[in-house]
Formats: structure tokens, C-alpha cells, sequence
């Protein structure tokens, strides 16, 4: 690395050195993301090329491909032909992995935070008595708000949540995930929904985008291990900051 990316070469140093079970490329990539975290490396920076990440830093050029082979097909990273490799802007979503926006974006250095545009406590609608199998009456609580990393607007999110499954309607801060399990209640799986959508006004107003803009509408029932659900979500994401990805098997 030269002179300006010193700082984050010696951070990833210092993480290798560390005394760890870990093989070397996880190491590698503990590192990477501690750097990323820490904003020593910042959306669109480039790594070095393999072979001068592996010379700075002593180790196999294979162990650096297979620790960023490792990070892109998390979405960590991004990998241009001819270009090299970049800490990636666009968010990438594994459609198969039950995470909580918050997760995704520590996972990605990123720093998530969440503007309340409304939490009630009510009863049930139709819809969400059919969605969420509950009886008329039975009481919920509402959150709706806007989802940011490092303040970027990323998603509009209203989520109704089975009141049982809360101590309160304030037991909900920065992740409902992290609330939910708190109370023993957090999702085990869940049934998503993916649409394409051109954003209204009032959507494009909170995402910070223009009326007609692409965006992408996710809805999201989860579960308990006993088979109840506890969740029901509405999301509304900007579509030029993120990616839906799922792996698909033959068998």
C-alpha cells in the first residue's frame, strides 16, 4: 500500500498478529472488516492488487484470493475485471440469511441508525390478523420508520409486531432483531416477498430520491421455532443502493 493507506495496512497487521485459532484467511478477513468498520477503508476504496496485499503483509497470495473471494461473495467487497478489487457502496442482501437491517450494515462497516416516523400500540387489522394468524382484537405494536447507514437513507420500513413478543412499545431502539431476542422471541425464519416498484412522492421525499425512482418493495412474515408468527414487515428500499441476492442449488 503506499504512503496514504499506511494506517489501514497497519491496522490489518496488528489483526494478524493477534494469537487466533482462526486459519489466516478468516484472520484476513477479520481484519479487513475491523479496517472497514473503523472507516479506514471507505465505500469505493480500493484494495492493492492480490499480489501487493500479499507482499505487505507476508502472506500467500492464496490466502489473500481466498480471503477475498470470501468478503465479495459476502458483498463486502466488489470485484471489477481489470479494475481490482473495492470496499462496495451498493448494499448486498442474501435473501437466504434471516438478518436484521442493523446486522447487515455493521457486517459491512457501516453505521445504521433509524428516525422514528411513528410507534403505536393498537389491535389488529384485517390484513395483519390474516398475516400474523391472530385473532380480531389481539393487540400489536406498530413501528414505522426510515433505516440509514452513515446517514445515507436506505429503506423505509413499517413493521407490526405481535404485542406478546415485547415487554413494551419502548423496548425497540436501533434493531427490533436485537429487542426481539432480548425477549426470547426473535425470528427463527421467514417468508420474503420481493417486487419492483417506481417510488410515490411521499417515498421519494424520505429516501432522499426523485418521484418515479426505481426502488425495490420487500414484505417479510417471521417466525418462531414453534411455528408462530411474530413478525410482519413492509419495506421500501431505494434501488440504486442495494441488491437482492439468493444462491440457488440444483438439487
Amino acid at each position: 500500500m503506499n504512503s496514504d493507506k499506511m494506517t489501514p495496512l497497519v491496522h490489518i497487521r496488528q489483526h494478524l498478529n493477534e494469537t487466533s485459532n482462526l486459519p489466516l484467511y478468516q484472520r484476513l478477513q477479520r481484519a479487513l472488516r475491523s479496517a472497514i468498520d473503523q472507516h479506514l477503508l471507505k465505500p469505493e476504496d480500493a484494495l492493492p492488487a492480490e499480489r501487493q496485499l500479499a507482499a505487505d503483509l507476508d502472506i500467500s497470495r492464496i490466502t489473500v484470493r481466498k480471503a477475498i473471494d470470501g468478503l465479495v461473495g459476502e458483498g463486502v467487497l466488489i470485484r471489477r475485471p481489470g479494475s481490482g478489487n473495492f470496499i462496495n457502496t451498493r448494499i448486498e442482501k442474501n435473501f437466504a440469511k434471516l438478518t436484521s437491517f442493523s446486522e447487515d450494515m455493521r457486517a459491512r462497516g457501516r453505521t445504521p441508525r433509524s428516525v422514528w416516523l411513528k410507534r403505536s400500540e393498537g389491535t389488529v387489522t384485517p390484513d395483519e390478523a390474516m398475516r400474523l394468524r391472530l385473532s380480531p382484537g389481539s393487540k400489536v405494536y406498530r413501528f414505522n420508520r426510515m433505516r440509514y447507514a452513515d446517514d445515507v437513507p436506505m429503506c423505509l420500513e413499517y413493521a407490526t409486531i405481535v404485542a406478546s413478543c415485547l415487554p413494551s412499545l419502548d423496548a425497540v431502539d436501533v434493531s427490533m432483531y436485537d429487542a426481539l431476542e432480548r425477549s426470547g422471541n426473535r425470528p427463527v425464519r421467514a417468508l420474503q416477498r420481493l417486487s419492483a416498484l417506481l417510488l410515490n412522492a411521499e417515498q421519494a421525499t424520505l429516501l432522499q430520491a426523485k418521484e418515479g425512482d426505481a426502488g425495490l418493495a420487500v414484505e417479510r412474515l417471521g417466525f418462531l421455532r414453534d411455528g408462530r408468527a411474530v413478525e410482519f414487515c413492509r419495506s421500501y428500499f431505494r434501488g440504486d443502493m442495494y441488491d437482492f441476492v439468493a444462491e440457488l442449488n440444483a438439487s
